[in-house]
């Protein structure tokens, strides 16, 4: 979750050269990025080094990253018609410095371990798109979700195609596994994600080769598992407000858990670092198909350290 980032020393020195749209697009830094934590960290798989909006620079709708704020969408989609005018693009023509970056990083990681891709999921990229930039509330995503639901559904229909392609591409140039990221789906109610969420995610899924591994994550979920659970997924990313047994209790056995260590544990010292680390393997109880991660990305303030000694912690309580 978040493994190359402003913690690293090593990514910081990439991007004081490169800016974050340009690094994604330069294949042989990202995979320089996408491998650096392998190195650094020990962990048990890469993870593609790409934003999860990339997917909307094709779209025309004035894609930028203001320092400080994030993503900004200079032209938001409100309207059937900003919906009809979005122009159909085919990822291996609109971003295939993406698919580049898995083949240099499948040559580079040289078997070592395996190659998560990953893409964001329809909603999450749509209210990107609606909103104009990140939010808080998402009124305008559920405002059209609500009052204009044909609309939304043009919309979803279109990203979902999309990143089924996008997905299917990663895996084609070498991706061992992808994961679905569901960033912001938790501002949900069951019964919305349901109606609205859950057949363009499912869509998604469906679409993709058979015998490669989905991880399908999300955050703020805890009330959404089981509708995510029947939307697909291999594996189901869990954040850190959800009791790890309890979740998984609700989920049943058909599928992986991923999770699910509070992300701000690695801020503090080694004493907690391990009983953190202890209490989600505890939850996890031995069981096959649980994914040690953090409920959420890696904090640009956690010292690399503490993350090297979380993945060491894992590996040494997993054996015993």
């Amino acid at each position: 979750m978040r493994q190359a980032g402003r913690y690293l020393p090593e990514y910081r020195r990439v991007r004081e050269r490169l800016s974050l749209l340009d690094l994604c697009k330069t294949p042989e830094a990202a995979a320089e990025v996408t491998v650096q934590p392998v190195d650094r960290l020990g962990v048990d798989a890469a993870i593609l080094f790409a934003d999860i909006l990339l997917v909307a620079e094709p779209l025309g709708v004035g894609l930028t990253f203001a320092k400080g704020e994030g993503p900004v969408i200079a032209r938001p989609v409100r309207t059937r018609d900003d919906v009809v005018r979005l122009p159909t693009v085919d990822p291996a023509e609109a971003v295939p410095f993406v698919f580049e970056t898995v083949r240099l990083a499948c040559r580079a990681l040289e078997g070592r371990v395996p190659l998560i891709g990953f893409a964001g999921a329809p909603f999450t990229v749509a209210s990107y798109l609606v909103e104009g930039g990140p939010s808080r509330e998402f009124l305008e995503t559920r405002r059209m979700m609500y009052a204009n639901p044909d609309t939304w559904t043009a919309l979803m229909e279109r990203l979902s195609a999309f990143t089924a392609r996008y997905l299917a591409g990663q895996i084609e140039a070498g991706a061992d596994a992808v994961q679905l990221f569901d960033s912001w789906v938790g501002c949900l109610s069951p019964d919305a994600y349901r109606r609205h969420v859950l057949p363009f995610t499912r869509s998604v899924i469906a679409a993709l080769p058979p015998g490669v591994p989905v991880i399908h994550f999300g955050t703020g979920t805890a009330g959404l598992l089981e509708a995510m659970r029947d939307a697909g997924g291999d594996v189901i990313g869990l954040d850190w407000r959800v009791d790890l047994a309890a979740a998984w209790s609700r989920l049943g056995p058909g599928v992986g858990v991923q999770g699910n260590l509070d992300p701000a544990v690695l801020l503090s010292e080694r004493a907690e670092i391990t009983r953190g680390v202890a209490a989600v393997l505890e939850g996890a109880g031995g069981r096959a198909g649980h994914i040690f991660n953090l409920g959420h990305g890696v904090l640009p303030s956690t010292p690399w350290e503490h993350v090297r000694a979380m993945v060491d912690l894992v590996h040494e309580m997993s054996r015993r």
